[in-house]
């Protein structure tokens, strides 16, 4: 089994990274295969609603950023594992921009897989910030993993977080469940669902 990883930071070694590799340290102990991807600073198109992806095989119809990268990972991936760092009582742009466009073009490809949503923040904005990341699983039947108190971490660079114990002590709890319920996914099969019903108010 594995679990997709996607850092929501620009910084590549900073909070967000040190909470994903405590989970990941777990997650390999009990022989889940892992992949963290850096989006990096490199500029991510917004999804502009142009519905191109339903005619183009579930791939984003634009393809010089890591979004179409992703969605094809999504395929082999049985977990997932979305973090950001908290701007303005929010996930970072860049991640919202990828999260938009993947479970539109490719929300199929991660339906009834668990997810979880960590942040990093230096003081406040974290609640608010994981509401908005685990709307998307529950708006795409996925599972999501919850730890034993709020999926975040505290501190301004990296040495922060490594003082911030409890904080660790969550990621690892996530891992944790995260492995729970992937041996769950797999004993049971995919509830059949009822098509969707989209009830439109404008006459």
């Amino acid at each position: 089994m594995k679990v997709l990883l996607i850092n929501g930071s620009s910084n590549k070694n900073g909070c967000t990274f040190r909470a994903l590799t405590e989970i990941v340290t777990v997650l390999n102990k009990e022989n889940i295969n892992t992949e963290i991807i850096q989006l990096g600073a490199e500029p991510i198109r917004d999804c502009i609603g142009c519905h191109g992806c339903a005619k183009n095989g579930n791939k984003c119809v634009f393809n010089n950023d890591i979004v179409n990268e992703i969605i094809e990972k999504a395929k082999t991936s049985d977990g997932f594992i979305f973090g950001s760092p908290v701007y303005y009582a929010h996930p970072s742009g860049r991640l919202l921009s990828v999260l938009d466009r993947v479970f539109y073009a490719g929300g199929k490809f991660l339906a009834y897989k668990p997810g979880a949503a960590i942040v990093s923040a230096r003081r406040a904005g974290t609640t608010a910030s994981i509401d908005v990341i685990n709307k998307y699983f529950t708006i795409n039947k996925m599972p999501v993993v919850s730890s034993m108190y709020w999926n975040m971490v505290h501190g301004s660079k990296a040495e922060d977080v490594e003082k911030d114990l409890e904080g660790l002590q969550t990621m690892r709890i996530i891992s944790q469940n995260m492995v729970w319920l992937l041996k769950a996914v797999k004993q049971n099969p995919v509830p059949v669902c009822e098509d969707k019903i989209k009830t439109n108010f404008v006459k």
